[in-house]
């Protein structure tokens, strides 16, 4: 294993070392376009992160899948463990920023909360990679999400979006009050995510397709279905 590729013992709290100041040279190849670049380095080390986790990945594989170099990924992120903070807060900037986009002021409050619960469980679905960098970084207990300030400011609007659907909800006597939008919240996502985290295992022991989508789609109606109940006046 490569030095720099060598996690910290785990006691220590690990914090990337600043950029250096150094001019980039664009690789062979490529053309020097520092945010494609990083866009593009991002969206390899996701998948090698999220396959691999922190102490598998490779730094070379992620370089050599990009057309870069290590040099130039550590100019740009400042260390493995840098990268992978990157990495975790670009998969919660993508998802905070579809959220924006529903539109749910415009919407009822049942019908804006079922808009929502079922966004979240498509997004979820179709984005494995998501949940397996929440799961790895659940084993290192949150270490590399302290670190980013970024993530605390990105998880902030998915909560007031909640509260906000939440509230007009309340007042117009639909939903029911005395709930908290954080515990809220966190029901959406454990059924969301339970759908991809567990499908495998649930599929072999009950000998069921969890992938057909008619299964799916049962099961996402079922999941909007069970956060309304529960919400509703």
């Amino acid at each position: 294993m490569n030095e720099l590729e060598r996690p910290s013992p785990a006691p220590r709290r690990r914090r990337a070392p600043k950029t250096p100041a150094v001019a980039v040279v664009a690789e062979p190849g490529r053309t020097n376009d520092p945010e494609a670049t990083m866009a593009d380095i991002l969206d390899v080390a996701t998948r090698e992160f999220a396959d691999k986790g922190l102490a598998g990945a490779r730094i070379d594989e992620i370089a050599a899948a990009t057309r870069t170099s290590k040099r130039m990924i550590y100019y740009y992120f400042g260390s493995k463990e840098g990268l992978y903070v990157a990495v975790l807060e670009e998969a919660y900037r993508r998802i905070r920023h579809i959220e924006t986009d529903l539109h749910l002021e415009d919407l009822d409050p049942e019908t804006a909360l079922r808009r929502l619960v079922a966004f979240t469980c498509d997004y979820q679905r179709q984005n494995p990679d998501f949940i397996r960098l929440v799961m790895n970084e659940n084993m290192h207990r949150g270490e590399f999400l302290e670190q980013s300030k970024q993530i605390q400011q990105l998880n902030v609007p998915a909560i007031n979006l909640l509260r906000t659907v939440y509230e007009r909800g309340v007042r117009e006597g639909v939903f029911r009050c005395g709930l908290d939008p954080i515990d809220l919240h966190m029901s959406i996502s454990a059924l969301s995510v339970f759908n991809v985290s567990n499908r495998h295992t649930f599929s072999l022991i009950f000998k069921h397709d969890f992938d057909d989508p008619a299964t799916i789609e049962h099961r996402r109606d079922s999941i909007v279905e069970m956060i309304v109940r529960f919400v509703r006046a």
